[in-house]
């Protein structure tokens, strides 16, 4: 026994205490509402959500990610990695709807960022290697309307504006990096009301007539955010009156619809041709 058990106790007392922080974990509530118990601090991130992707990037917390969705060329533009310049080295373990749990495990994630739309039994095969997964949408959806591609929403402002906060202030909490996460939805919000004031007060009738133009006819209707930036802009997107979510369209009813401006994501360069080569049915591009 030692002749000294005051030591002997204190000594016993700084362990325990070192081990609980060393082992310390916390709560997070994700996009989808599932509770996600993290380890305390997280230098090890896997992201297969391209949006996830592009705000940790602005959060400056791109050298905390060991592993990207494989499809982020297509997702955010090969231009993106102006921002992230190691990005093409890095391991592809699985992409939206998808994942290779041995590739994922071999990069001894912390924590997996996925879409709100990641199949349930992804996520479950995840969770069930060991590694914590935290669900993003970027929206603030009702109840069983949370795990859609393309939800029903009562106020699509509102519950994209709540959303966007809510899904960046999360991020930042995942990644410790809550001074960057308020400094971005500031900058964020402040931003587009600048950008809006001069044309808020347009009339519908007298915006400009826009269409986004995807690959095969795909556009963006009602219920997502492209339309949202549309009328933050001053204009009118043609396809949210009578299409839903992102769907296929037909060339005549982008006729009918008769945009004054068709839209081209940078991604997507290919459409400009198309459309290019399909002069009876372009009227502007820009």
């Amino acid at each position: 026994m030692s002749k000294h058990p005051l030591l002997l106790g204190l000594t016993l007392l700084s362990a325990s205490l070192f081990t609980g922080q060393a082992f310390a974990d916390r709560t997070v509530t994700d996009q989808l509402g599932r509770q996600v118990t993290l380890p305390d601090h997280v230098t090890r991130v896997v992201v297969l959500q391209h949006q996830t992707l592009n705000l940790l990037v602005q959060l400056h917390a791109a050298e905390d990610i060991v592993g990207v969705l494989s499809s982020w060329q297509k997702q955010l533009g090969p231009q993106f990695a102006r921002f992230m310049p190691k990005i093409a080295q890095l391991a592809t373990p699985g992409d939206l709807t998808q994942v290779n749990i041995e590739s994922l495990l071999a990069l001894r994630p912390q924590v997996v960022f996925v879409a709100n739309y990641a199949p349930p039994a992804m996520i479950a095969q995840i969770q069930q290697a060991g590694i914590p997964v935290v669900a993003i949408s970027l929206r603030h959806d009702a109840a069983g309307e949370k795990n859609k591609m393309n939800p029903t929403m009562a106020d699509e402002e509102q519950a994209y504006n709540a959303g966007l906060m809510e899904g960046i202030r999360l991020i930042g909490e995942v990644v410790e990096r809550q001074p960057e996460a308020e400094a971005l939805i500031h900058y964020t919000f402040e931003a587009r009301k600048q950008a809006n004031a001069p044309v808020a007060d347009i009339p519908q009738n007298q915006r400009v007539r826009v269409y986004m133009a995807n690959p095969d006819l795909n556009t963006y209707g009602a219920g997502k955010y492209t339309g949202l930036m549309m009328a933050h802009a001053g204009a009118l997107n043609v396809a949210a009156a009578s299409v839903k979510g992102a769907r296929q369209v037909s060339l005549e009813q982008v006729l009918e619809w008769n945009p004054q401006v068709i839209f081209v994501q940078d991604r997507y360069p290919q459409v400009v041709k198309q459309i290019e080569n399909d002069r009876s049915g372009r009227r502007s591009m820009r």
